[in-house]
């Protein structure tokens, strides 16, 4: 069939209108309703902060209730699965951390959603790095190098802690132990407040976690850094080295943090949430209080943070396929 150039002139000349139209639609009926942030972990920690301060700002911004919904359980599973499962609407918003890439090979078949096809990327908020800290009366160990000869000389003697089985934590510690040679046993907690305590305690040995979760403990000497995850110094911590320049080359996680809708959303409605949260989030006031917890705000588009996941899910996919990492 020959190729009709007016029809395409027709259609190219159409879209902008069309775009226009749909813009005009979302930004006059939308949001109508109360909208909910679904936060897959326990309040506290920085997905929880992240997920209040959208909503508190977007409170004001929309005249309409933003809601912050805890939905623990399963890994992040339970709350992921809700998400996915809800009305393509525009009026459920899931908070998904680095772990969400790391969970279609944890789980495989039993995952009961599709990490790809049934979310839409809605902003790429934000990243820090996971600080490395041992108990400061750890005996032998005051650096990377010590840690790593300490494991090796004594397989799974030292306890490591996690959020659980797919965490930013666990990931970064059994990508650690690949690179390293070496072999530690994990004790895995609810949180990354019984975590802490646990290593206050005696009861864990070394534990990777995000910063914001760290410092408070960091500042007042009852956690001792050895290293960040990053490919640079921590602004927080410049005087810890990065893992890498510790003994470790090569060796990087970054801790991220986004927002997703169910899939099938419209896509004006999208552009539409994604402007007035990239908004809150470039907020100086917001870019401060996230920069004081080690968190760098990114605030991108729909499709950049796709493209981030469409990165991690086979990157975390190989961590964990090469480590043997199964759920506990």
């Amino acid at each position: 069939m020959q190729f009709d150039k007016r029809q395409l002139l027709r259609a190219m000349a159409a879209a902008p209108l069309t775009l226009a139209v749909g813009r005009a639609w979302a930004n006059d009926d939308y949001p109508s309703k109360p909208t909910r942030i679904i936060v897959p972990y326990t309040p506290g920690g920085f997905n929880d902060t992240l997920a209040r301060t959208v909503s508190d700002r977007l409170n004001r911004t929309w005249k309409q209730s933003v809601m912050v919904d805890n939905r623990p359980g399963g890994n992040t599973v339970l709350g992921n699965n809700l998400a996915a499962k809800s009305p393509a609407d525009g009026y459920t918003i899931l908070i998904t951390p680095l772990p969400f890439s790391a969970l279609p090979a944890l789980y495989g078949n039993k995952l009961p959603y599709n990490a790809t096809a049934d979310f839409q990327p809605l902003v790429w908020a934000g990243f820090t790095q996971n600080a490395l800290v041992v108990r400061p009366d750890l005996q032998g160990v005051t650096n990377v190098r010590e840690l790593i000869a300490s494991a090796k000389k004594n397989p799974g003697k030292l306890n490591y802690g996690s959020t659980g089985s797919g965490s930013s934590n666990h990931l970064s510690m059994e990508l650690f132990m690949s690179m390293t040679g070496t072999k530690m046993t994990h004790v895995p907690y609810k949180g990354s407040a019984p975590a802490v305590m646990a290593m206050l305690g005696g009861e864990i040995d070394v534990l990777f976690d995000n910063m914001p979760n760290l410092m408070q403990q960091i500042k007042a000497g009852k956690l001792k850094p050895i290293g960040v995850t990053g490919a640079s110094r921590a602004a927080l911590l410049p005087e810890v080295p990065t893992v890498q320049e510790a003994g470790v080359p090569g060796y990087e996680v970054i801790v991220w943090f986004g927002m997703q809708m169910p899939a099938g959303v419209p896509k004006p409605i999208v552009e539409r949430a994604n402007r007035d949260i990239v908004a809150v989030l470039k907020d100086p006031e917001v870019v401060k209080l996230f920069r004081d917890q080690g968190v760098e705000v990114v605030a991108s588009t729909p499709e950049a943070f796709g493209e981030l996941l469409a990165k991690e899910i086979p990157k975390w996919t190989k961590v964990v396929t090469d480590a043997g990492v199964k759920l506990e």
